[in-house]
C-alpha cells in the first residue's frame, strides 16, 4: 500500500502485542493532542481539545472496506490518530459502523486515556475488543511535566475514569506507561504507580521507553533497566515489557534456581526469555517447563511464563 492511496487508512503493520493491524489515523497529516508528551514520536505542538477538520465517518467507513479486501489476513482494525483520537468528534458512529463491517477481525483503540473519565468516551470505548490506555504517572507533578496535558486535564478524573471503565469494559484492557529516565522512574514514582495500577485491574501492563527519535531530548532506557524496574512493581500486576530493539541486550547465564526465582518475581514473555537468557539458560528454561516447573498464563493477548500463578489462583479463590 503506497501512503498516498488512503488518507485515513494504514498498514498493515506486524505488531508483537497485537498481530497484523490495519490502522485508521483520524487527524491524517496533522497532529492534534490535547498532550505534548515529552516522548512523543510527532513534533511539539500546543495540545489542544477537539480535532478540527476531521475525515468523515463515510471516508474512514469506505477506505476500511478496501482496505480489508486488499489485506483479508489482517488481525485487528486499530482506531489511532496523529495525536488523540478520542478527540473525533464522531467516534461513537465510528466505532458503530465499524462493527458492522469488522468480520471476525479484533478492534483496538489506542489512546491515552485523557477523556476515559467521561462518560459518553466510557460507551463508545465499550463497544471495542480492547483498548489500551496510556498511563505514565499516578502523581500531578510527574504528569504535567512529563505528559504536558492540555489545561484543566486532571490526573485524578484520569484514573477514577479508568477504574469504572473497567467495571463495565467486557474486552481487554491494557496499561502503557512510557519510562523516562529521573521523571517517572523514581523511587517515589514508582510505588504511586504500583499503588494505582492493583487498583485499575488492567489484563497487561506494558512499560516501554522511546525507540523513535522524540519531540524533545530525552534518553532511552536499555532492556535490562526497564527489567530492573519491572522488577519494582507488584509480583502480581501482569507487566509486559514493551520493546523492538534486543538484539544488542547483552545476555546472562541463569542457573536452574535462578530462572524459577525470576520468574516467580516477575513472569516473561518469549520475547523477554530471549532477551535475558543466553543459549544455556534457554535450554535450562526449556526443560524447566517441559518437567511442569513452569507455568503459562495468557494475559492481555500475551503469553507470559512464570512459577507463581497456581498460587495466585488458590490464593484468590
Amino acid at each position: 500500500m503506497t501512503p498516498s492511496k488512503y488518507r485515513t487508512i494504514f498498514g498493515p503493520i506486524p505488531s508483537r502485542r497485537f498481530g497484523i493491524s490495519l490502522g485508521i489515523d483520524l487527524s491524517p497529516g496533522t497532529k492534534q493532542c490535547n498532550y505534548d508528551c515529552l516522548y512523543c514520536e510527532l513534533a511539539a505542538a500546543k495540545p489542544v481539545e477537539a480535532i478540527q477538520n476531521p475525515p468523515s465517518v463515510e471516508l474512514v467507513v469506505d477506505e476500511l472496506k478496501s482496505a480489508i479486501k486488499e489485506h483479508p489476513d489482517i488481525e485487528v482494525i486499530t482506531i489511532t490518530a496523529n495525536g488523540e483520537p478520542t478527540l473525533y468528534p464522531f467516534l461513537d458512529e465510528l466505532i458503530d459502523r465499524i462493527n458492522e463491517i469488522k468480520n471476525g477481525y479484533k478492534t483496538l483503540i489506542l489512546t491515552n486515556a485523557s477523556t476515559i473519565w467521561m462518560p459518553q468516551i466510557q460507551n463508545s470505548l465499550a463497544k471495542l475488543d480492547i483498548a489500551k490506555l496510556s498511563l505514565d504517572c499516578a502523581t500531578k507533578e510527574c504528569f504535567k511535566k512529563l505528559d504536558r496535558p492540555l489545561e484543566g486535564t486532571e490526573l485524578e478524573n484520569i484514573i477514577e475514569g479508568i477504574k469504572s471503565f473497567r467495571k463495565r469494559f467486557k474486552g481487554s484492557m491494557i496499561i502503557e506507561i512510557l519510562m523516562v529516565p529521573s521523571i517517572n522512574t523514581s523511587k517515589r514514582e514508582i510505588e504511586a504507580l504500583n499503588r494505582t495500577l492493583l487498583d485499575l485491574g488492567a489484563d497487561r501492563i506494558d512499560i516501554g521507553t522511546v525507540d523513535r527519535p522524540p519531540a524533545y531530548p530525552i534518553e532511552p532506557l536499555s532492556f535490562k533497566e526497564l527489567y530492573e524496574i519491572s522488577k519494582e512493581f507488584d509480583p502480581s500486576l501482569p507487566i509486559h515489557i514493551a520493546g523492538r530493539h534486543r538484539a544488542k541486550e547483552a545476555k546472562s547465564s541463569f542457573s536452574d534456581e535462578e530462572i524459577l526465582s525470576t520468574l516467580l518475581k516477575r513472569p516473561l514473555t518469549q520475547a523477554d526469555i530471549e532477551a535475558l537468557f543466553d543459549e544455556e539458560s534457554q535450554k535450562r528454561f526449556e526443560a524447566l517447563l517441559q518437567k511442569g516447573k513452569i507455568e503459562t498464563k495468557k494475559l492481555g493477548g500475551l503469553l507470559f511464563y512464570g512459577t507463581g500463578f497456581s498460587k495466585q489462583k488458590r490464593k484468590s479463590s
